[in-house]
């Protein structure tokens, strides 16, 4: 006659191996989630601040390099690593974004890289696209001390 097979404890051990299985993926989305929406942020903040600038700035040469390195040190400070801007701005087909009737339009892109995903499982996926625009009428910001 056979014994019956002792199986205390088995359950503890079945619950540890699953809770490590379904945990490390788990967490890695949880850190993947917060990284996008930490780059998201920063990019909508960098857009923002990116218009201010070239919206301020007294001809559109000085507006696009403004609207560059503020756009950068925007991303900087977000604590957004490796995050590189890129910035295009249109003024709805005028020839100047600085004329009275003008509203400019400025677009980043950048890419925020997932967090601890190998190069061996994803080689063209380890990056996530992130895109954000702000719009400003060239009439409101206008500099201090400035004669309407």
């Amino acid at each position: 006659m056979r014994r019956a097979r002792d199986e205390r404890g088995s359950a503890l051990v079945e619950f540890c191996w699953v809770g490590l299985v379904l945990f490390i993926p788990l967490t890695w989305i949880v850190l993947s989630v917060f990284e996008v929406q930490r780059g998201a942020f920063a990019v909508n903040g960098a857009a923002r601040a990116a218009a201010r600038a070239y919206a301020l700035a007294p001809d559109d040469a000085t507006g696009e390099a403004r609207a560059r390195a503020v756009a950068t040190r925007t991303l900087d400070d977000q604590g957004s690593e490796g995050m590189v801007a890129d910035v295009s701005v249109t003024c709805g087909g005028l020839p100047s974004c600085h004329t009275g009737t003008a509203v400019i339009t400025v677009v980043i892109r950048s890419r925020v890289e997932m967090p601890l995903l190998p190069e061996v499982l994803a080689p063209e996926r380890r990056s996530f696209a992130l895109e954000a625009q702000h719009t400003v009428p060239i009439g409101q910001y206008v500099e201090a001390g400035e004669e309407p």
